[in-house]
């Protein structure tokens, strides 16, 4: 598995005031926008006149979403769709999203990004009320719960806001009813959620650069806490929940988002830049060239160069044509996949002294690969700086790291790192740096327990990835 941390998935929704016939085009457009959030499957839901009909399967969205897939799909006035990377439960076909239901009082359709903290809790809760699984991931106890409460009360709304007093950690959600369309996030913001619109369509993305693929115009982020529910006459807001300590993933900047979104009013582009700068103060070094990592690590190469005046060059050539490496079923073949993927230019390295700017280090193998292949190439020093603090603990809302003993950080100083992975020196950027970059958010906290091991809500004692196995 590559030596990176993977985020959950992406979430896409669309409501259209009238039939439209590339309504399930136009959601496999967003979510190929939202690849890079999730690469083990997909999924589309489409409500036509009350019923959902659906398709979802392990693979790419091009893979799964074939001109035949999406043709025998009807195209209704509403439809979600999800792209996934499983951190709770195993990756399988079952976990895909959307989760489809059928209740006593109608059809639900549900598209989740993040991890709730009190999953498993209520999951025996249900078990004992007769609720039955048949997947491994907890947006299908966000469904039984809004079942549940659905059956108790007068509307889809009020059950799913009494959903968001009862579920506790990471969810943005987009939830399909037979006639509305519901957008909620909770109330630290954890992951990122906003809507936009066109002419006749409310767009409902995980990040602002699917809605401009779709051609939507960006309207504003959903605020933590809030609900927004669309039907065919308004769209009505509600905050459901008060203002609670707010906990945007900062890793949604530093490395899952892509560069072109725009996050809680901060872009993405000009965070990693700034993170680049601020390593050229902190952690200046005499050197020939400034690179990156592909493709993570180059805006900040560039905030780098640009603010120590070192010129900015291209030291590897990426393959546009190996596939999704972690999905190889040896650790040779990973291995294999991953030189081959990055190919240092020799003409470019050699007797050079190289700074090298990466997003994050976390188990620390692939770096090292890295800094030995520029060495073979005939780089003479190799100085390693890290766009964002040291990773030194686990997450427990929506990415896959969850043994403090898969990182390398938590047990080793930066100098003991340094020696490890092969570099002339090594620094990461500080926590006090990281804070002032983020300024220009409109949410004033962040979640970096992964860099500080301070979580703005409680979290559980442990962490199991399968819990529900």
């Amino acid at each position: 598995m590559f030596d990176k941390v993977k985020e959950e998935c992406g979430i896409f929704g669309i409501y259209t005031k009238e039939e439209k016939e590339d309504l399930v085009g136009t959601v496999c457009v967003g979510l190929t926008a939202l690849q890079h959030r999730g690469e083990e499957s997909c999924g589309v839901a489409v409500n036509e006149d009350r019923m959902i009909y659906y398709h979802k399967d392990v693979g790419l969205v091009t893979e799964v979403f074939t001109k035949h897939v999406q043709e025998s799909l009807p195209q209704g006035k509403m439809a979600i769709g999800h792209v996934r990377y499983s951190t709770t439960g195993i990756s399988r076909k079952e976990n895909a999203q959307p989760m489809v239901v059928k209740h006593k009082k109608g059809n639900l359709a549900i598209v989740h990004n993040g991890n709730l903290t009190n999953a498993l809790e209520l999951k025996r809760e249900l078990e004992d009320q007769g609720a039955i699984f048949t997947t491994t991931s907890d947006t299908e106890v966000i469904c039984h719960v809004i079942v549940r409460e659905r059956l108790k009360t007068g509307s889809i709304e009020e059950a799913v806001k009494n959903t968001m007093k009862i579920i506790k950690g990471a969810y943005s959600l987009l939830i399909m009813s037979p006639q509305k369309l519901i957008a909620v996030r909770d109330p630290q913001g954890f992951r990122p959620l906003c809507m936009g619109h066109t002419e006749k369509d409310i767009v409902f993305a995980s990040e602002s650069c699917a809605l401009d693929t779709t051609g939507a115009v960006f309207d504003r982020d959903i605020e933590p806490g809030e609900m927004v529910v669309v039907t065919n006459d308004e769209i009505t807001s509600q905050k459901v929940l008060p203002e609670e300590k707010k906990g945007l993933c900062v890793f949604e900047y530093i490395y899952f988002a892509r560069p072109d979104s725009t996050i809680d009013g901060l872009n993405v582009h000009i965070f990693r830049e700034n993170a680049g700068r601020c390593l050229a103060k902190q952690a200046p070094v005499d050197a020939d060239i400034v690179a990156g990592v592909p493709d993570s690590g180059i805006d900040a190469a560039l905030g780098y160069s640009k603010q120590s005046k070192i010129p900015y060059d291209i030291v590897f050539i990426k393959s546009k044509y190996i596939g999704r490496t972690f999905i190889q079923n040896t650790q040779t073949k990973r291995k294999k996949l991953v030189a081959l993927k990055l190919n240092p230019l020799k003409q470019t390295v050699k007797d050079k002294k190289i700074v090298l700017v990466d997003d994050s280090i976390v188990r620390g193998t692939t770096i090292t690969k890295i800094i030995k292949s520029l060495k073979e190439a005939g780089a003479k020093e190799v100085h390693i700086r890290i766009a964002s603090p040291a990773f030194v603990d686990v997450c427990y809302f929506g990415t896959d790291v969850d043994k403090k003993e898969n990182l390398i950080a938590h047990n080793k100083t930066v100098e003991q790192i340094r020696q490890e992975i092969g570099a002339d020196t090594l620094e990461f950027l500080s926590i006090d740096s990281l804070k002032e970059i983020t300024k220009g958010c409109k949410v004033a906290d962040f979640c970096d327990g992964c860099f500080t091991s301070k979580y703005p809500i409680e979290v559980p004692e442990t962490i199991d990835k399968n819990r529900f196995e």
